[in-house]
């Protein structure tokens, strides 16, 4: 998988627990990589990455992207041999109450992994993870495209905007300079899913959350539609673009687009009918109702066209729709009404991701 590229190198996670992160994490270490993670706290109750018992497993370090000099220090003594940075404010609705949180954490914090990347300036390559909200949305038909106008109505959609540029600045100040030993990439995606999410204002989360309680569900905006994908997919490109990275040095300072094909984009609605049938609803009406309270804006649609993935990474996406929903249903289902081990689950799913995608011989499985 991935060239073996990762075997025994040390790979060095911001956000490594939060649900992204713990994926990834996770991910890594069955590849054979040696996982170093910076995480300002556990986000979330339940929390994934103490359900996968990770911190054992790995070298964690609990400090936040905003102290500068901690992390100047980490990296620094650290020296990984990649580095993907996914920590972040995630929350749109957060960014309303608190916007200084997100803007300080979205921005500020990127500058910080960049800076002390400048300042150590050992090899490493790095994935910067920013969103697909990154793009002014103006409601298109058509996928945003790598070069299409960054910026947002919102906060939370500002500040991925904003830690773009200065990704951008940074790379043609300092990284792009041929005494630079730091080679990066940006990776965007959006409307991830799958299990082990616990984040608030969520929809699966709230979803899985109310029906174990046999709760019903308050929906909002049912007929927005969204390109869903689990959370292995974005995963899978990152890691990806970090192996074709390592050996290509035509591919630093590019961004690249991971996302599902067209047919996956459905409805919040759609969504909740599929995810409801494997919850054993007798009647799925009984599974969510839906409310007219809209706190804050949400646009109407956002996909992404990853054609830049395909040409020079060939990357693709791998699930089809119903697996997405197999496996984000049957993970929540096992940890909340099974008692299984939630670890073997989530590699079992992690096997059975690389296994369809070799049977497709999509060309990372190599």
């Amino acid at each position: 998988m991935f060239g073996n590229i990762y075997k025994n190198k040390k790979v060095l996670v911001t956000g490594h627990t939060g649900f992204k992160g713990t994926w990834l994490t996770t991910w890594l270490l069955k590849l054979g990589a040696n996982v170093v993670g910076i995480s300002k706290d556990i986000p979330t109750i339940p929390s994934m990455f103490e359900e996968l018992e990770l911190e054992d497993k790995i070298t964690h370090y609990q400090e936040d992207i905003r102290n500068l000099s901690k992390i100047i220090e980490v990296i620094s003594n650290e020296k990984p041999d990649f580095l993907f940075h996914l920590a972040a404010q995630p929350i749109v609705s957060t960014s309303y109450t608190n916007p200084i949180e997100t803007i300080s954490s979205n921005v500020m914090g990127t500058t910080h992994v960049l800076e002390a990347l400048k300042i150590s300036n050992h090899r490493c390559i790095a994935i910067i993870i920013t969103s697909d909200k990154a793009y002014d949305n103006v409601e298109q038909v058509w996928g945003y495209k790598e070069d299409d106008k960054m910026g947002g109505k919102d906060i939370y959609s500002g500040s991925k905007g904003a830690a773009e540029l200065i990704i951008k600045s940074y790379y043609h100040s300092f990284f792009k300079n041929k005494d630079s030993n730091i080679k990066l990439a940006i990776g965007r995606a959006g409307n991830v899913i799958g299990g082990g999410d616990w984040a608030k204002d969520r929809i699966v989360v709230d979803c899985m959350q109310a029906w174990n309680k046999k709760e019903v569900v308050e929906i909002r905006s049912p007929e927005a539609t969204r390109p869903w994908q689990h959370v292995l997919e974005p995963l899978s490109g990152y890691l990806n673009l970090g192996a074709e990275l390592y050996n290509n040095d035509g591919l630093h300072g590019e961004a690249f687009n991971f996302g599902p094909r067209a047919e996956q984009n459905h409805t919040v609605k759609q969504l909740l009918q599929d995810l409801g049938n494997y919850w054993h609803f007798n009647n799925i009406d009984n599974a969510f109702t839906i409310t007219d309270n809209i706190p804050f804006y949400e646009a109407g649609l956002l996909k992404l066209n990853c054609d830049k993935a395909l040409f020079y990474l060939k990357w693709q996406a791998n699930l089809e729709y119903k697996d997405t929903i197999r496996f984000t249903s049957e993970w929540y289902y096992d940890f909340y009404k099974n008692n299984s081990n939630i670890l073997e689950k989530t590699l079992e799913q992690i096997s059975e991701y690389e296994s369809t995608a070799k049977n497709r011989e999509l060309k990372w499985t190599e």
